[in-house]
Parts: structure tokens; sequence; C-alpha cells
């Protein structure tokens, strides 16, 4: 009959404790009326609680805090800390220790140890101590694997391994909207919830643009030359709350001629959100490239540059527009204007325009005066016609 031989025990022993803040104990009042049958007791156990602040025990309001008791759960943006601790406990001298720590997620094994050297000997009641940190970049379970292999006095090589998992979650949810205005300028609309159990400080909230673009933040207001945060002075984000930011992007000046002609998927930027929770832990998301989908404008733009706020009655005024060849021809372009009602064209219609080669542009300044007082609707294509013929 075969049997197995015990199992031997290690002369190291290795803890392993997640560095975090405390978090905030919230005593629970059991109290009760005078004349039921444990009269004042409970009211002086409430008063002799530590936990509870003096004159407010019977409200759910402490001023102690408790250290974790596990791993719990971390959010994605956060950095993961660890105290890990290898101790002697026993009584010879240990060599050639080599602790390892790796954290192993879903798609990757990140190597958090310190030092990968190992230390040539621990004596009896000595221990090795590392700390690691690690922000966090991917949602879901992560496992920490330590490991520790020695030598013992005899020469024989140990080695043993322990496994903490810990679940990564998502602390915001962020939705994205776009607007394309007439003027080649895109608004975008940002909405950031927060999803955890906790309130957070938003710290910053802002949008890297892409090479194409700068940006202008629409979050605060001008007031005695001062700028107000719109959402005012406390920036604090209640669970479940939603918070709207607005960004507008203009085409930089080597781009904007393009601009009327950029067709597809075009990059925009990326958000950059920091943000802390109750006693200070700090965490930061990115999101990946913001992409939109370019405005089609078919194979000529007509775009409206500059027109006056207000004009005399039957007075000719000026505009200038410009015209741009979006398609991959070059275009004969032809004048042609049409009166309305109440606005009428100052100039000579049936024109030649001249060639128009692709993504070039063209500027007209041109002349006209209305008829009717109050609030007149200009629209360049039914006013006026630009008649291209492909070369």
């Amino acid at each position: 009959m075969e049997v197995n031989p015990p199992k031997q025990e290690h002369l190291l022993a290795l803890k392993v404790m997640r560095l975090t803040k405390p978090t905030l104990f919230t005593n629970i009042p059991v109290t009760c009326e005078e004349k039921d049958l444990p009269g004042d007791l409970f009211n002086q156990l409430m008063r002799d609680d530590p936990s509870t602040v003096h004159g407010a025990e019977i409200l759910m309001l402490g001023e102690m805090l408790t250290l974790p008791q596990n791993f719990g759960n971390i959010f994605l943006g956060e950095t993961f800390s660890s105290y890990i601790s290898v101790h002697n406990d026993s009584n010879q001298v240990v060599k050639d220790i080599l602790v390892k720590a790796d954290l192993q997620t879903s798609s990757q094994r990140l190597n958090l140890s310190a030092s990968n050297a190992a230390v040539a000997e621990l004596k009896p009641d000595c221990c090795i101590d590392d700390v690691i940190h690690h922000e966090v970049k991917e949602i879901g379970t992560h496992i920490l694997v330590c490991a520790v292999s020695y030598t013992t006095q005899g020469g024989e090589k140990m080695y043993f391994r322990k496994f903490f998992k810990f679940q990564v979650l998502k602390p915001l949810d962020v939705k994205t909207k776009f607007y394309n205005a007439e003027t080649d300028e895109v608004f975008l609309e940002a909405q950031i919830q927060n999803i955890t159990t906790s309130p957070m400080f938003m710290e910053k909230v802002s949008l890297e643009p892409s090479i194409m673009y700068n940006v202008t933040e629409l979050n605060s207001v001008n007031q005695a030359g001062e700028c107000v945060s719109t959402f005012g002075s406390r920036a604090y984000l209640q669970p479940m709350d939603t918070r709207q930011y607005l960004y507008c992007l203009k085409p930089k000046k080597e781009f904007a001629e393009k601009a009327g002609i950029i067709k597809g998927v075009t990059v925009i930027g990326k958000l950059d959100i920091v943000w802390k929770t109750n006693l200070g832990e700090r965490g930061r998301l990115q999101t990946s490239q913001l992409q939109r989908m370019a405005p089609g404008y078919g194979d000529v733009r007509l775009s409206l540059e500059a027109i006056p706020d207000t004009v005399n009655l039957e007075e000719p005024f000026h505009i200038t527009c410009k015209i741009t060849n979006c398609s991959e021809r070059t275009m004969d372009l032809v004048l042609e204007m049409c009166n309305t009602n109440s606005i009428h064209w100052c100039g000579i219609s049936g024109r030649q325009l001249g060639k128009l080669h692709p993504s070039s542009s063209l500027c007209l300044a041109l002349t006209l005066l209305s008829s009717v007082q109050g609030l007149q609707v200009c629209s360049l294509f039914n006013d006026f016609k630009c008649i291209g013929a492909n070369l």
C-alpha cells in the first residue's frame, strides 16, 4: 500500500495587503424611549461608544476610520498599490530568496516587482518588504500572483505561490454627440455619469484635440471679468448623476481649406478625465480617439464668409461667399441670380466665373438690397445658382 508523504511546511510566510485609504465608519444608532423596558440603557451605550460624536449620539455620524478587510474592488483609472512581506518564521537562515509579483489580466501578464534580484540570505525573524504600484487600465478580473523561491540550509530548493483575485469596475459612463456647423466648426457634447456608489470631485475634464483642430471649452461663463464654471463652485458629481460638457473644435489654418472636401471618418481627439474620491484617491481616464463622420457636401459646396448684421432698407450691401470644388473633376462655373420678393441681387446674371480645379476654392463679393423691413432669410442655394460644367 502506497502512502503519500506528508506535505512539507515552508520556512517562509508570505503576507499581502492592499494599500488603500481607510473608509469612514458609520455608527448605526439603536435607541428607545425611556418608558420602554430597556429604559436609558441603549442611550447610555451610545454615549459610551467611542465611534459616536459627542452630543449627536443618536445621529448616523461618526469620527472613526476603518481599515480595509479585503482586496475589495478597484475602479478603472485608479492606482492599485499593495504591500508584500516575506517573513522567516523558522530558526534557520534561508538563502537565495526571490520574490516575484505578477498581475494577470484577461489580455496580458505584467511584472510588478521592484527588483528581480535574489536576496542572498534571510535570518530568522527577519523579513523582505516590497511595495508595488500599478495604474489599472483594463476592466474585469485581475489576479495578483506572488511567487517565492528560496534555498534551505540543506541545499533544498523550495517554491510556493499565492493568488489574490480582485475586480476592476467601470467608474464613469461617457457618451458623446457631434454637431457639425456650416462654418466647419464641430461641437462636441460629452455626457459623463458617475456610476460608482460614492461622490466624485471632478478635478479636470478636458479635450485633447487631434492635429487638425483647435479646441475651445464652453463650460464657463464670464462674470465680472472672471471665468466661472457653469457647474458652480462645487465640482462634485454625486452617484448616478450626469454632467454635460461642451467643446467647440475649429480646423487649423493649414487644414481649413480642406475642411469642405474631407470625406469619411475624421479623428477629433480624446477626452482626459481626472477625479478624486472621498479621501483624495486620484483616478484618471482617457477615452480612445473620438471619431465623427464628416458631412457630405456633394460636388460643390457654397458657404457664407461675411455678411452684415444690419442693413438699411433699399440700400445696397455686400456679402462674401466661397465656392469649393469637392469633386475630383475641374468645373467651369456660371453664376445665375434669382431675386425674391424681399431680396434683390445687384449685378450681372449668367456671367462666367472661370474654371475651378478639384479641392480649390473661389471667393465671390456680391451685392444685394432689401425692399422689405424686418428679419429676412437669404438662402444662397435658392437665391442664386452656380452651374458647373465638368471638364
